[in-house]
């Protein structure tokens, strides 16, 4: 296992093997108008993690990265989908779907809690502790720390394993098809976020 780290686009000659590919970002806060995006982690499930940095000033012509973000035939896996899309139409300009959301996932089938942040959520599906101290630091830092580092690569090392313990539960409990609907519905959720509707639902009957 190793993490590998490149600034502004995935390097030539850099492959995934084929199947559902784990996606995280980085920012500078959490609105998409105002805190840049810094970092992409990826991982194929096969034990290596990709960063790609984004430094200050940084216009994202990063099309290696982007020509597998928005691969219609790849599947996307993300923990909180609806932030990171949203950043990523944001700052490179692409749709990064079709998606599956580990955090909507377990909100889905996960009733028994209100605990569905990435830490508890591999501490109980796959035993591992994950630490998250490096959460809330400067990731537009000139250099970042092999703590931040190691931190970016553990949001994607176990999306995969997540994936696959959850699509159990979601057929067990019958809503599979549900899960699907809300994954297919994001990418306008987010869209709606960066319209201006972040906090509205424009479905709901006010009166």
């Amino acid at each position: 296992m190793a993490v590998h780290f490149h600034e502004q686009d995935l390097p030539e000659g850099v492959t995934f093997a084929d199947g559902p590919i784990a996606v995280d970002t980085e920012a500078m806060g959490l609105h998409p108008h105002r805190d840049r995006l810094c970092v992409v982690q990826l991982s194929d499930g096969r034990g290596d993690e990709h960063l790609v940095r984004f430094k200050a000033g940084s216009g994202y012509d990063a099309p290696r990265l982007k020509a597998l973000l928005a691969d219609p035939e790849r599947l996307k896996l993300y923990h909180f989908a609806r932030f990171d899309i949203g950043l990523i139409q944001a700052y490179l300009g692409i749709m990064a779907a079709p998606l599956y959301c580990t955090r909507t996932a377990s909100r889905l089938v996960r009733t028994y809690t209100d605990r569905h942040g990435l830490k508890d959520l591999v501490k109980e599906l796959t035993g591992h502790e994950i630490s998250k101290q490096q959460q809330t630091s400067d990731w537009g830092a000139e250099e970042l720390s092999e703590a931040q580092r190691d931190y970016a690569a553990s949001d994607v090392r176990f999306l995969h394993a997540l994936k696959e313990k959850l699509d159990e539960r979601l057929k067990r409990e019958g809503r599979t098809e549900l899960a699907q609907a809300c994954f297919d519905f994001l990418p306008a959720r987010a869209r709606l976020d960066l319209a201006g509707w972040p906090e509205q639902d424009i479905f709901a009957h006010d009166g």
